[in-house]
Protein backbone atom coordinates (compact mmCIF):
# COMPACT_ATOMS: atom_id res chain seq x y z
CA UNK A 1 0.00 0.00 0.00
CA UNK A 2 1.30 3.25 -1.16
CA UNK A 3 2.14 6.26 1.58
CA UNK A 4 0.88 9.37 2.50
CA UNK A 5 1.90 11.99 0.29
CA UNK A 6 4.48 13.56 2.46
CA UNK A 7 5.83 9.96 3.44
CA UNK A 8 7.61 10.44 0.12
CA UNK A 9 10.60 11.44 -0.76
CA UNK A 10 12.61 12.82 -4.40
CA UNK A 11 14.87 12.05 -5.50
CA UNK A 12 16.01 12.67 -9.50
CA UNK A 13 18.97 13.55 -12.03
CA UNK A 14 17.23 16.66 -13.87
CA UNK A 15 15.74 14.31 -16.42
CA UNK A 16 13.42 12.05 -14.67
CA UNK A 17 12.10 11.48 -11.02
CA UNK A 18 11.77 8.74 -8.43
CA UNK A 19 9.63 8.97 -4.96
CA UNK A 20 10.88 7.03 -2.24
CA UNK A 21 9.06 6.15 0.79
CA UNK A 22 9.77 6.04 4.76
CA UNK A 23 9.88 2.29 4.46
CA UNK A 24 12.56 2.44 1.88
CA UNK A 25 9.91 1.51 -1.54
CA UNK A 26 10.94 3.23 -4.21
CA UNK A 27 7.07 3.93 -5.60
CA UNK A 28 7.12 5.72 -8.46
CA UNK A 29 9.90 5.89 -11.36
CA UNK A 30 9.30 6.53 -15.01
CA UNK A 31 12.15 5.95 -17.37
CA UNK A 32 14.08 7.08 -19.37
CA UNK A 33 12.08 11.09 -18.96
CA UNK A 34 9.70 12.38 -16.18
CA UNK A 35 7.02 11.79 -19.04
CA UNK A 36 7.70 8.09 -20.00
CA UNK A 37 6.03 5.19 -18.43
CA UNK A 38 6.29 4.09 -15.29
CA UNK A 39 8.46 0.97 -14.17
CA UNK A 40 7.63 1.61 -10.53
CA UNK A 41 3.41 2.30 -10.59
CA UNK A 42 3.05 1.48 -6.88
CA UNK A 43 1.97 5.06 -6.14
CA UNK A 44 -1.22 4.77 -8.32
CA UNK A 45 -2.63 1.34 -7.73
CA UNK A 46 -0.77 -1.95 -5.63
CA UNK A 47 2.44 -3.79 -5.50
CA UNK A 48 1.35 -5.81 -8.07
CA UNK A 49 1.92 -2.53 -10.03
CA UNK A 50 6.01 -2.33 -9.55
CA UNK A 51 7.96 -1.05 -6.24
CA UNK A 52 11.13 -1.31 -4.92
CA UNK A 53 11.61 -1.94 -1.65
CA UNK A 54 14.95 -2.14 0.17
CA UNK A 55 15.24 -2.27 4.08
CA UNK A 56 15.47 -4.59 6.92
CA UNK A 57 14.40 -8.07 6.68
CA UNK A 58 10.40 -8.25 8.10
CA UNK A 59 8.04 -11.32 8.80
CA UNK A 60 6.10 -11.89 5.66
CA UNK A 61 2.91 -10.82 7.35
CA UNK A 62 4.16 -7.69 8.55
CA UNK A 63 3.54 -3.98 7.24
CA UNK A 64 7.69 -3.03 6.38
CA UNK A 65 8.97 -0.59 9.01
CA UNK A 66 9.80 2.86 8.21
CA UNK A 67 12.58 4.53 8.87
CA UNK A 68 13.86 6.35 12.29
CA UNK A 69 15.63 9.00 10.63
CA UNK A 70 15.93 10.22 7.11
CA UNK A 71 17.45 13.18 5.53
CA UNK A 72 19.10 14.62 2.43
CA UNK A 73 22.85 14.60 2.52
CA UNK A 74 23.59 18.44 2.89
CA UNK A 75 22.11 20.66 0.12
CA UNK A 76 21.72 17.87 -2.19
CA UNK A 77 18.89 15.06 -3.55
CA UNK A 78 20.74 12.05 -1.83
CA UNK A 79 18.84 10.95 0.82
CA UNK A 80 20.02 9.12 3.84
CA UNK A 81 17.74 6.84 5.96
CA UNK A 82 18.00 5.27 8.64
CA UNK A 83 16.45 2.20 10.99
CA UNK A 84 16.83 1.11 14.42
CA UNK A 85 16.42 -2.58 14.88
CA UNK A 86 16.54 -4.99 17.92
CA UNK A 87 19.94 -6.13 15.81
CA UNK A 88 21.27 -3.08 14.97
CA UNK A 89 21.54 0.01 12.74
CA UNK A 90 21.61 0.52 9.09
CA UNK A 91 21.47 3.08 6.68
CA UNK A 92 20.36 3.03 3.07
CA UNK A 93 21.84 5.92 0.53
CA UNK A 94 19.07 6.90 -2.26
CA UNK A 95 20.47 8.62 -5.91
CA UNK A 96 20.00 9.24 -9.10
CA UNK A 97 23.55 10.20 -10.48
CA UNK A 98 23.09 13.68 -13.23
CA UNK A 99 23.18 11.57 -16.04
CA UNK A 100 25.79 10.66 -18.30
CA UNK A 101 25.04 8.10 -20.29
CA UNK A 102 22.48 5.34 -19.23
CA UNK A 103 20.03 7.04 -16.28
CA UNK A 104 20.48 5.33 -12.91
CA UNK A 105 18.99 4.76 -9.58
CA UNK A 106 21.54 3.84 -6.99
CA UNK A 107 20.90 2.56 -3.40
CA UNK A 108 23.97 1.65 -1.28
CA UNK A 109 23.06 -0.19 2.20
CA UNK A 110 25.65 0.87 4.83
CA UNK A 111 26.19 -1.45 8.43
CA UNK A 112 26.47 1.44 11.07
CA UNK A 113 25.87 -0.73 14.35
CA UNK A 114 24.88 -4.72 15.10
CA UNK A 115 24.22 -6.84 12.67
CA UNK A 116 21.23 -6.18 10.36
CA UNK A 117 19.30 -8.79 8.19
CA UNK A 118 17.95 -6.97 5.14
CA UNK A 119 16.03 -7.63 2.35
CA UNK A 120 15.97 -5.99 -1.40
CA UNK A 121 12.51 -6.90 -3.35
CA UNK A 122 12.68 -5.43 -6.81
CA UNK A 123 9.33 -6.09 -8.68
CA UNK A 124 9.29 -4.28 -12.15
CA UNK A 125 6.38 -3.49 -14.32
CA UNK A 126 6.71 -1.69 -17.26
CA UNK A 127 3.83 0.18 -19.07
CA UNK A 128 2.75 2.07 -16.02
CA UNK A 129 2.06 -2.22 -14.06
CA UNK A 130 0.57 -3.22 -17.26
CA UNK A 131 3.33 -5.07 -18.26
CA UNK A 132 5.37 -7.78 -16.79
CA UNK A 133 8.52 -7.93 -18.52
CA UNK A 134 10.86 -11.26 -19.40
CA UNK A 135 13.52 -11.52 -16.65
CA UNK A 136 16.60 -13.11 -17.51
CA UNK A 137 20.63 -13.21 -16.45
CA UNK A 138 22.87 -12.23 -19.50
CA UNK A 139 26.59 -12.45 -18.77
CA UNK A 140 26.03 -12.59 -14.60
CA UNK A 141 23.46 -9.34 -14.82
CA UNK A 142 19.80 -9.36 -14.45
CA UNK A 143 18.08 -7.93 -17.19
CA UNK A 144 13.96 -7.48 -17.47
CA UNK A 145 13.04 -6.82 -21.24
CA UNK A 146 9.69 -5.62 -22.66
CA UNK A 147 9.18 -4.08 -26.48
CA UNK A 148 11.67 -1.16 -26.73
CA UNK A 149 12.92 -1.02 -22.65
CA UNK A 150 14.92 -2.83 -21.02
CA UNK A 151 15.99 -2.27 -17.45
CA UNK A 152 19.68 -3.77 -16.06
CA UNK A 153 19.93 -4.67 -12.15
CA UNK A 154 23.37 -5.09 -10.91
CA UNK A 155 24.39 -5.63 -7.12
CA UNK A 156 27.33 -7.72 -5.60
CA UNK A 157 24.28 -9.40 -3.30
CA UNK A 158 23.25 -12.89 -4.35
CA UNK A 159 19.81 -12.78 -6.15
CA UNK A 160 16.97 -15.05 -6.50
CA UNK A 161 13.38 -14.95 -8.56
CA UNK A 162 10.17 -15.33 -6.71
CA UNK A 163 6.42 -14.65 -7.54
CA UNK A 164 7.45 -12.28 -10.70
CA UNK A 165 10.10 -10.30 -8.19
CA UNK A 166 13.62 -10.42 -7.77
CA UNK A 167 15.02 -10.91 -4.24
CA UNK A 168 18.11 -10.17 -2.27
CA UNK A 169 18.89 -11.37 1.20
CA UNK A 170 21.32 -10.26 2.81
CA UNK A 171 23.45 -9.03 6.27
CA UNK A 172 25.32 -5.95 6.43
CA UNK A 173 28.01 -5.50 9.65
CA UNK A 174 29.55 -2.04 10.63
CA UNK A 175 31.31 -0.56 7.53
CA UNK A 176 29.87 -2.77 5.27
CA UNK A 177 28.58 -1.49 2.01
CA UNK A 178 26.56 -3.20 -0.56
CA UNK A 179 25.08 -1.53 -3.77
CA UNK A 180 21.99 -1.66 -6.02
CA UNK A 181 21.60 -0.30 -9.48
CA UNK A 182 18.52 -0.52 -11.97
CA UNK A 183 19.72 1.31 -15.32
CA UNK A 184 17.42 1.97 -18.12
CA UNK A 185 18.77 1.38 -21.89
CA UNK A 186 16.57 0.54 -24.90
CA UNK A 187 16.16 -2.96 -25.53
CA UNK A 188 17.78 -2.73 -28.86
CA UNK A 189 21.22 -1.57 -27.77
CA UNK A 190 24.36 -3.25 -26.44
CA UNK A 191 23.98 -3.33 -21.94
CA UNK A 192 24.78 -0.33 -20.32
CA UNK A 193 28.12 0.31 -18.90
CA UNK A 194 28.41 -1.56 -15.35
CA UNK A 195 27.83 0.94 -12.69
CA UNK A 196 30.14 2.47 -10.43
CA UNK A 197 27.65 3.44 -7.53
CA UNK A 198 30.61 4.79 -5.13
CA UNK A 199 31.98 7.26 -7.71
CA UNK A 200 28.57 8.20 -8.76
CA UNK A 201 27.75 8.92 -5.13
CA UNK A 202 31.31 11.80 -4.82
CA UNK A 203 30.06 13.07 -8.29
CA UNK A 204 26.59 13.35 -7.74
CA UNK A 205 27.52 15.33 -4.45
CA UNK A 206 29.95 17.30 -5.66
CA UNK A 207 27.40 18.70 -8.46
CA UNK A 208 24.96 19.67 -6.32
CA UNK A 209 27.28 21.24 -4.21
CA UNK A 210 28.47 23.68 -6.75
CA UNK A 211 24.95 24.13 -8.31
CA UNK A 212 23.88 25.51 -4.65
CA UNK A 213 26.94 27.67 -4.32
CA UNK A 214 25.79 29.62 -7.41
CA UNK A 215 22.60 30.78 -4.93
CA UNK A 216 22.65 34.51 -4.23
CA UNK A 217 19.95 34.48 -1.18
CA UNK A 218 21.57 34.61 2.30
CA UNK A 219 18.74 35.40 4.30
CA UNK A 220 16.84 33.81 7.54
CA UNK A 221 14.96 31.46 5.30
CA UNK A 222 18.02 30.10 3.64
CA UNK A 223 17.56 26.06 4.41
CA UNK A 224 13.73 26.50 3.05
CA UNK A 225 15.26 28.65 0.09
CA UNK A 226 17.70 26.01 -1.20
CA UNK A 227 15.27 22.79 -0.45
CA UNK A 228 12.91 24.33 -3.26
CA UNK A 229 15.46 25.68 -5.29
CA UNK A 230 17.07 21.83 -5.20
CA UNK A 231 13.20 20.55 -5.79
CA UNK A 232 13.18 23.16 -8.94
CA UNK A 233 15.96 22.48 -10.44
CA UNK A 234 15.02 18.50 -10.15
CA UNK A 235 11.88 19.76 -11.75
CA UNK A 236 14.08 20.51 -15.06
CA UNK A 237 14.52 18.65 -17.84
CA UNK A 238 18.56 19.11 -18.53
CA UNK A 239 18.22 18.21 -22.30
CA UNK A 240 16.43 21.05 -23.49
CA UNK A 241 15.72 23.29 -20.37
CA UNK A 242 11.81 22.61 -20.08
CA UNK A 243 10.40 22.43 -16.81
CA UNK A 244 7.39 20.27 -15.42
CA UNK A 245 5.46 21.17 -13.22
CA UNK A 246 5.27 17.67 -11.02
CA UNK A 247 6.78 14.58 -11.75
CA UNK A 248 3.93 12.67 -11.15
CA UNK A 249 0.32 12.37 -12.63
CA UNK A 250 -3.01 11.70 -11.07
CA UNK A 251 -2.38 12.05 -7.03
CA UNK A 252 -5.39 13.59 -6.25
CA UNK A 253 -6.63 17.06 -5.27
CA UNK A 254 -9.09 15.43 -3.66
CA UNK A 255 -8.79 11.97 -1.79
CA UNK A 256 -11.38 9.72 -3.48
CA UNK A 257 -12.17 12.31 -5.82
CA UNK A 258 -11.82 12.47 -10.22
CA UNK A 259 -9.59 15.79 -9.66
CA UNK A 260 -6.51 13.86 -10.84
CA UNK A 261 -4.03 15.37 -14.00
CA UNK A 262 -1.16 14.80 -15.16
CA UNK A 263 1.58 17.40 -14.57
CA UNK A 264 4.68 15.94 -16.02
CA UNK A 265 4.89 18.58 -18.53
CA UNK A 266 5.83 21.81 -18.98
CA UNK A 267 3.36 24.37 -18.57
CA UNK A 268 4.37 27.96 -19.83
CA UNK A 269 2.71 29.45 -16.38
CA UNK A 270 4.80 27.09 -14.19
CA UNK A 271 7.80 27.55 -16.04
CA UNK A 272 8.13 31.45 -16.57
CA UNK A 273 7.17 31.66 -12.88
CA UNK A 274 10.21 29.25 -11.98
CA UNK A 275 12.56 31.12 -14.06
CA UNK A 276 11.49 33.96 -12.36
CA UNK A 277 12.48 32.48 -8.64
CA UNK A 278 15.55 30.92 -10.24
CA UNK A 279 16.43 34.71 -11.64
CA UNK A 280 15.96 36.09 -8.75
CA UNK A 281 18.30 33.80 -6.61
CA UNK A 282 21.22 33.67 -9.33
CA UNK A 283 20.35 30.99 -11.59
CA UNK A 284 21.03 32.90 -14.57
CA UNK A 285 22.03 29.82 -16.72
CA UNK A 286 18.63 27.97 -15.99
CA UNK A 287 16.65 31.29 -17.41
CA UNK A 288 19.24 31.25 -20.38
CA UNK A 289 18.12 27.32 -21.09
CA UNK A 290 14.45 28.21 -20.32
CA UNK A 291 14.45 30.81 -22.93
CA UNK A 292 15.97 28.81 -25.64
CA UNK A 293 13.36 25.99 -24.69
CA UNK A 294 10.58 28.41 -25.05
CA UNK A 295 11.52 30.21 -28.35
CA UNK A 296 11.72 26.39 -29.82
CA UNK A 297 8.64 25.95 -28.44
CA UNK A 298 6.52 28.54 -29.77
CA UNK A 299 9.02 28.55 -33.08
CA UNK A 300 6.25 29.00 -35.99
CA UNK A 301 2.99 29.56 -34.44
CA UNK A 302 3.79 32.12 -31.66
CA UNK A 303 0.06 33.03 -32.65
CA UNK A 304 -1.53 29.64 -31.19
CA UNK A 305 0.65 29.33 -27.50
CA UNK A 306 -0.26 26.18 -26.14
CA UNK A 307 -0.72 26.73 -21.66
CA UNK A 308 1.84 23.60 -22.06
CA UNK A 309 4.18 21.62 -23.94
CA UNK A 310 6.38 18.30 -23.48
CA UNK A 311 9.55 18.22 -22.43
CA UNK A 312 11.27 18.99 -25.82
CA UNK A 313 8.96 20.86 -26.53
CA UNK A 314 5.99 18.63 -27.75
CA UNK A 315 2.49 19.76 -28.88
CA UNK A 316 0.28 17.18 -28.82
CA UNK A 317 -0.43 15.69 -25.04
CA UNK A 318 -3.72 13.67 -25.67
CA UNK A 319 -4.98 12.78 -22.71
CA UNK A 320 -6.04 9.22 -21.74
CA UNK A 321 -7.23 7.31 -18.30
CA UNK A 322 -5.24 3.79 -17.44
CA UNK A 323 -8.41 1.81 -16.27
CA UNK A 324 -6.24 -1.00 -14.89
CA UNK A 325 -4.63 1.70 -12.26
CA UNK A 326 -7.09 1.87 -8.89
CA UNK A 327 -5.85 5.06 -8.51
CA UNK A 328 -3.85 6.99 -5.42
CA UNK A 329 -5.95 5.67 -2.59
CA UNK A 330 -8.66 4.81 -4.61
CA UNK A 331 -9.05 8.50 -6.80
CA UNK A 332 -9.72 7.23 -9.99
CA UNK A 333 -9.22 7.55 -12.96
CA UNK A 334 -5.48 7.80 -13.80
CA UNK A 335 -4.79 10.00 -16.20
CA UNK A 336 -2.00 10.34 -18.64
CA UNK A 337 -1.32 13.22 -21.01
CA UNK A 338 -3.19 16.41 -20.23
CA UNK A 339 -6.46 17.61 -22.65
CA UNK A 340 -6.19 21.27 -21.30
CA UNK A 341 -3.06 21.65 -23.63
CA UNK A 342 -5.47 23.05 -25.73
CA UNK A 343 -7.26 25.49 -23.82
CA UNK A 344 -7.41 29.13 -24.28
CA UNK A 345 -5.99 31.04 -21.30
CA UNK A 346 -5.27 34.13 -22.02
CA UNK A 347 -2.98 35.08 -18.89
CA UNK A 348 -0.35 32.68 -20.36
CA UNK A 349 0.80 35.95 -23.19
CA UNK A 350 1.36 37.90 -19.54
CA UNK A 351 3.12 34.94 -17.62
CA UNK A 352 5.66 34.52 -20.49
CA UNK A 353 6.18 38.29 -21.54
CA UNK A 354 6.96 38.97 -17.83
CA UNK A 355 9.47 36.19 -17.79
CA UNK A 356 11.16 37.33 -20.56
CA UNK A 357 11.02 41.13 -19.47
CA UNK A 358 12.67 40.01 -16.01
CA UNK A 359 15.33 37.81 -17.75
CA UNK A 360 16.14 41.25 -19.81
CA UNK A 361 16.31 43.65 -16.58
CA UNK A 362 18.06 40.86 -15.12
CA UNK A 363 20.95 41.33 -17.78
CA UNK A 364 20.64 38.31 -19.83
CA UNK A 365 22.12 38.48 -23.12
CA UNK A 366 19.71 39.53 -25.51
CA UNK A 367 18.14 37.53 -27.96
CA UNK A 368 16.69 39.23 -31.39
CA UNK A 369 13.76 36.67 -31.66
CA UNK A 370 12.78 36.68 -28.21
CA UNK A 371 11.76 40.62 -28.50
CA UNK A 372 10.44 39.71 -32.07
CA UNK A 373 7.91 36.64 -29.85
CA UNK A 374 6.96 39.53 -27.38
CA UNK A 375 6.10 41.37 -30.18
CA UNK A 376 3.87 38.97 -31.79
CA UNK A 377 2.42 38.25 -28.63
CA UNK A 378 1.04 41.25 -28.20
CA UNK A 379 -0.12 42.07 -31.39
CA UNK A 380 -2.35 38.56 -30.62
CA UNK A 381 -3.65 39.89 -27.59
CA UNK A 382 -4.76 43.16 -29.54
CA UNK A 383 -6.97 41.07 -31.41
CA UNK A 384 -7.91 38.39 -28.51
CA UNK A 385 -8.10 39.86 -25.02
CA UNK A 386 -11.48 41.04 -25.04
CA UNK A 387 -12.73 37.04 -25.59
CA UNK A 388 -13.76 34.83 -22.46
CA UNK A 389 -11.42 31.85 -21.73
CA UNK A 390 -10.79 28.97 -19.67
CA UNK A 391 -8.56 30.73 -17.11
CA UNK A 392 -5.27 30.27 -14.57
CA UNK A 393 -7.27 27.17 -13.31
CA UNK A 394 -8.48 25.60 -16.54
CA UNK A 395 -11.73 25.17 -15.80
CA UNK A 396 -13.39 22.25 -17.74
CA UNK A 397 -16.96 24.30 -17.55
CA UNK A 398 -17.52 27.10 -19.74
CA UNK A 399 -15.43 29.74 -20.87
CA UNK A 400 -15.63 33.09 -18.92
CA UNK A 401 -14.01 36.74 -18.84
CA UNK A 402 -11.52 36.31 -16.14
CA UNK A 403 -10.07 38.93 -14.02
CA UNK A 404 -7.24 36.99 -13.96
CA UNK A 405 -6.74 36.92 -17.63
CA UNK A 406 -7.28 40.35 -18.43
CA UNK A 407 -4.67 41.40 -15.35
CA UNK A 408 -2.46 39.81 -17.30
CA UNK A 409 -2.88 40.94 -20.84
CA UNK A 410 -2.62 43.99 -19.11
CA UNK A 411 0.59 43.10 -17.91
CA UNK A 412 1.80 41.74 -21.13
CA UNK A 413 1.19 45.27 -23.00
CA UNK A 414 2.62 47.15 -19.90
CA UNK A 415 5.97 44.65 -20.35
CA UNK A 416 6.29 45.12 -23.92
CA UNK A 417 6.16 48.99 -23.94
CA UNK A 418 8.55 48.85 -21.23
CA UNK A 419 11.02 47.37 -23.53
CA UNK A 420 10.27 49.68 -26.73
CA UNK A 421 10.78 52.37 -24.32
CA UNK A 422 13.88 51.04 -23.52
CA UNK A 423 14.91 50.65 -27.23
CA UNK A 424 15.45 46.77 -27.22
CA UNK A 425 12.28 46.63 -29.80
CA UNK A 426 10.08 48.72 -32.06
CA UNK A 427 6.64 48.89 -31.77
CA UNK A 428 3.37 51.01 -31.91
CA UNK A 429 3.98 52.29 -28.74
CA UNK A 430 1.29 55.11 -29.05
CA UNK A 431 -1.39 52.38 -29.75
CA UNK A 432 -0.11 50.25 -27.46
CA UNK A 433 -0.49 52.57 -24.40
CA UNK A 434 -3.80 52.69 -25.59
CA UNK A 435 -4.48 48.95 -25.23
CA UNK A 436 -3.32 49.43 -21.88
CA UNK A 437 -5.34 51.50 -20.77
CA UNK A 438 -8.59 50.43 -22.48
CA UNK A 439 -7.90 46.70 -20.44
CA UNK A 440 -7.32 48.28 -17.23
CA UNK A 441 -10.84 50.72 -17.34
CA UNK A 442 -12.16 47.43 -18.50
CA UNK A 443 -10.79 45.29 -15.57
CA UNK A 444 -12.52 48.15 -13.44
CA UNK A 445 -15.38 48.75 -14.58
CA UNK A 446 -16.33 44.75 -15.28
CA UNK A 447 -14.58 42.80 -12.83
CA UNK A 448 -15.15 45.05 -9.64
CA UNK A 449 -18.25 44.60 -7.61
CA UNK A 450 -18.50 48.34 -5.67
CA UNK A 451 -21.29 46.92 -2.97
CA UNK A 452 -18.58 44.58 -1.20
CA UNK A 453 -15.24 46.50 -2.41
CA UNK A 454 -13.39 43.42 -4.03
CA UNK A 455 -12.76 42.42 -7.72
CA UNK A 456 -14.27 39.02 -8.63
CA UNK A 457 -13.54 35.55 -10.20
CA UNK A 458 -14.96 37.25 -13.52
CA UNK A 459 -17.00 39.52 -15.26
CA UNK A 460 -20.76 39.85 -13.66
CA UNK A 461 -20.34 37.33 -11.04
CA UNK A 462 -20.04 37.43 -7.39
CA UNK A 463 -17.46 34.72 -6.85
CA UNK A 464 -14.08 35.67 -5.49
CA UNK A 465 -10.47 34.05 -6.71
CA UNK A 466 -7.34 33.81 -4.98
CA UNK A 467 -5.54 34.56 -8.32
CA UNK A 468 -6.75 38.45 -7.90
CA UNK A 469 -3.85 38.40 -4.87
CA UNK A 470 -1.85 38.73 -7.63
CA UNK A 471 -3.38 42.41 -9.41
CA UNK A 472 -0.83 44.35 -7.10
CA UNK A 473 1.93 42.20 -6.99
CA UNK A 474 2.07 42.34 -10.71
CA UNK A 475 1.66 45.85 -10.78
CA UNK A 476 -1.83 46.68 -11.91
CA UNK A 477 -2.98 48.22 -9.33
CA UNK A 478 -0.86 49.76 -5.82
CA UNK A 479 -1.02 47.79 -2.47
CA UNK A 480 -2.59 51.05 -0.91
CA UNK A 481 -5.35 51.22 -3.55
CA UNK A 482 -8.76 50.67 -1.70
CA UNK A 483 -10.03 48.42 -4.16
CA UNK A 484 -6.75 45.83 -3.89
CA UNK A 485 -7.34 46.02 0.07
CA UNK A 486 -11.12 45.48 0.08
CA UNK A 487 -10.35 42.45 -2.45
CA UNK A 488 -7.16 41.13 0.26
CA UNK A 489 -9.96 41.09 2.76
CA UNK A 490 -12.63 39.72 1.18
CA UNK A 491 -10.68 36.55 0.06
CA UNK A 492 -9.50 36.28 3.21
CA UNK A 493 -13.10 36.42 5.14
CA UNK A 494 -14.87 33.85 1.92
CA UNK A 495 -11.99 31.54 0.78
CA UNK A 496 -9.58 31.33 4.04
CA UNK A 497 -9.93 28.00 5.89
CA UNK A 498 -9.84 27.70 9.50
CA UNK A 499 -6.22 27.40 9.53
CA UNK A 500 -6.25 30.50 7.73
CA UNK A 501 -4.73 29.34 4.49
CA UNK A 502 -6.65 29.71 1.12
CA UNK A 503 -8.58 28.11 -1.44
CA UNK A 504 -8.57 28.87 -5.08
CA UNK A 505 -12.14 29.75 -5.42
CA UNK A 506 -15.65 28.12 -3.78
CA UNK A 507 -16.61 24.74 -5.00
CA UNK A 508 -18.76 24.00 -2.22
CA UNK A 509 -19.45 20.26 -2.54
CA UNK A 510 -21.57 20.69 -5.41
CA UNK A 511 -22.79 18.06 -8.27
CA UNK A 512 -20.83 20.47 -10.44
CA UNK A 513 -18.85 23.26 -8.86
CA UNK A 514 -17.45 26.64 -10.75
CA UNK A 515 -14.58 24.55 -12.50
CA UNK A 516 -17.47 22.31 -14.04
CA UNK A 517 -16.59 19.50 -11.96
CA UNK A 518 -18.03 17.93 -8.85
CA UNK A 519 -16.27 17.35 -5.06
CA UNK A 520 -13.95 19.84 -3.46
CA UNK A 521 -10.65 20.89 -3.15
CA UNK A 522 -7.76 21.30 -0.48
CA UNK A 523 -6.69 25.17 0.25
CA UNK A 524 -4.11 25.82 -2.91
CA UNK A 525 -0.59 26.45 -1.44
CA UNK A 526 0.42 28.52 -3.83
CA UNK A 527 -2.67 31.44 -3.31
CA UNK A 528 -1.28 30.92 0.54
CA UNK A 529 2.17 32.18 0.01
CA UNK A 530 0.33 34.84 -2.48
CA UNK A 531 -1.90 35.98 0.59
CA UNK A 532 1.25 36.42 2.41
CA UNK A 533 2.93 38.50 -0.21
CA UNK A 534 -0.27 40.72 -0.46
CA UNK A 535 -0.69 41.22 3.80
CA UNK A 536 3.26 42.05 3.86
CA UNK A 537 2.81 44.32 0.87
CA UNK A 538 -0.10 46.74 2.55
CA UNK A 539 2.06 46.84 5.66
CA UNK A 540 0.71 44.09 7.71
CA UNK A 541 4.08 42.10 7.77
CA UNK A 542 3.74 40.29 11.23
CA UNK A 543 0.56 38.85 10.26
CA UNK A 544 2.35 37.75 6.72
CA UNK A 545 5.62 36.45 8.74
CA UNK A 546 2.74 34.27 10.67
CA UNK A 547 1.12 33.13 7.60
CA UNK A 548 4.31 32.19 5.78
CA UNK A 549 5.89 30.35 8.80
CA UNK A 550 2.25 28.36 8.69
CA UNK A 551 3.21 27.05 5.65
CA UNK A 552 6.63 26.22 5.98
CA UNK A 553 5.21 23.67 8.56
CA UNK A 554 3.38 22.44 6.00
CA UNK A 555 6.66 21.27 4.73
CA UNK A 556 7.17 17.05 5.19
CA UNK A 557 10.50 16.23 7.23
CA UNK A 558 12.33 16.79 4.00
CA UNK A 559 11.26 20.35 3.00
CA UNK A 560 8.80 18.99 0.18
CA UNK A 561 5.00 20.63 -0.83
CA UNK A 562 2.44 18.94 -2.73
CA UNK A 563 0.17 20.93 -4.61
CA UNK A 564 -2.48 21.31 -1.70
CA UNK A 565 -3.16 21.25 1.65
CA UNK A 566 -6.61 19.14 2.84
CA UNK A 567 -7.35 21.21 6.55
CA UNK A 568 -9.96 18.31 7.06
CA UNK A 569 -7.65 15.54 6.78
CA UNK A 570 -5.03 17.21 7.26
CA UNK A 571 -2.80 16.20 5.16
CA UNK A 572 -0.67 17.08 1.61
CA UNK A 573 -2.91 16.25 -1.19
CA UNK A 574 -1.89 17.04 -5.38
CA UNK A 575 0.58 15.79 -7.37
CA UNK A 576 4.19 15.64 -5.78
CA UNK A 577 6.38 17.70 -5.25
CA UNK A 578 4.51 20.82 -7.29
CA UNK A 579 6.47 23.57 -8.60
CA UNK A 580 4.00 25.61 -8.58
CA UNK A 581 3.82 25.66 -4.71
CA UNK A 582 7.70 26.29 -4.08
CA UNK A 583 8.14 28.95 -6.48
CA UNK A 584 6.15 31.09 -4.37
CA UNK A 585 7.34 29.42 -0.99
CA UNK A 586 10.59 31.37 -2.35
CA UNK A 587 9.04 34.78 -3.36
CA UNK A 588 7.63 35.16 -0.34
CA UNK A 589 11.10 34.48 1.59
CA UNK A 590 12.51 37.34 -0.57
CA UNK A 591 9.94 40.08 0.14
CA UNK A 592 9.53 39.25 3.89
CA UNK A 593 13.25 38.76 3.84
CA UNK A 594 13.21 42.69 2.17
CA UNK A 595 10.73 43.73 4.74
CA UNK A 596 12.58 42.84 7.51
CA UNK A 597 9.81 40.51 8.77
CA UNK A 598 10.84 37.62 10.18
CA UNK A 599 11.31 36.09 13.72
CA UNK A 600 14.90 36.87 13.88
Amino acid sequence: MAGRIEDYALIGDMQTAALVCRDGTVDWLCLPRFDSHAIFAGLLGTEEHGFWRLGPAHAADAQPPTAARRSYRGDSLILESEWDTPRGTVRVTDFMPPRDGAPQLIRIVEGVTGRVPMRSALRMRFSYGRIVPWVHKHEGRTVAVAGPDSVWFDTEAETYGKALTTYADFTVAPGDRIAFTISWQPSHKEPPQLPEPEQSLEATEEFWREWVEHCTYHGPYREAVIRSLITLKALTYAPTGGIVAAPTTSLPEDIGGVRNWDYRYTWLRDAAITLSSLLRTGYREEARAWREWLLRAVAGDPENLQIMYGLAGERELGEAELDWLPGYENSGPVRVGNGAAHQLQLDVYGEVTEALHLAHMTGLARHDYASLLQLKLIRYLEDHWQEPDEGIWEVRGPRRHFVHSKVMAWVAVDRTIKLIESGDADGPLERWKELRDDIHRDVCEKGYDQERNTFTQSYGSKELDASLLLIPQMGFLPPDDKRVIGTIEAIQRELSTTDGFILRYPTEGADEGVDGLPGDEGAFLACSFWMADDLAMIGRVDEARKLFEKLLALRNDLGLLAEEWDPRLQRQVGNFPQAFSHVPLIDTALRLTASGAYGG
